[in-house]
């Protein structure tokens, strides 16, 4: 088994990452608290620059039942064209938070990639907008 160990100090950009707020390595959560997680599948429908913003993106989520806002910390990387009609995955059972004037409803889960670029989670089959993850 290969155990990859990954030193956030260096790398934790608290507006790419806004909810992050103390996990430790080698902590574990139980797996009731894993299952309060909610992931759903989204459909981005929208996405645009907000004014004086320079790291953040207004994208809006379609997860099936509703649509919502998210603030992303993705405008140093894409452009906001780039991010409609991906699917993605999206934690929708997080407090609302504002983010660059945005109340952001969500955030989408996403791997650091080179040169700390989001790398969007996303799916290899289509399934419909609000489909739950397991």
């Amino acid at each position: 088994m290969m155990v990859c160990t990954i030193n956030l100090q260096n790398h934790f950009n608290p507006v790419l990452h806004p909810y992050f707020v103390n996990a430790s390595e080698g902590e574990t959560i139980t797996y009731d608290d894993f299952l309060r997680v909610q992931l759903k599948i989204g459909k981005v429908v929208q996405a645009e620059r907000i004014p004086g913003m320079k790291k953040i993106l207004k994208v809006k989520v379609d997860i099936g039942e509703e649509q919502r806002n998210l603030a992303v910390g993705a405008a140093v990387h894409y452009e906001p064209e780039e991010l409609v009609g991906r699917f993605v995955v999206v934690c929708t059972n997080l407090e609302a938070k504002k983010i660059g004037g945005v109340i952001s409803n969500g955030m989408l889960l996403a791997a650091d990639g080179h040169d700390g670029r989001p790398v969007f989670l996303t799916i290899t089959e289509e399934v419909p907008s609000g489909s739950i993850i397991h």
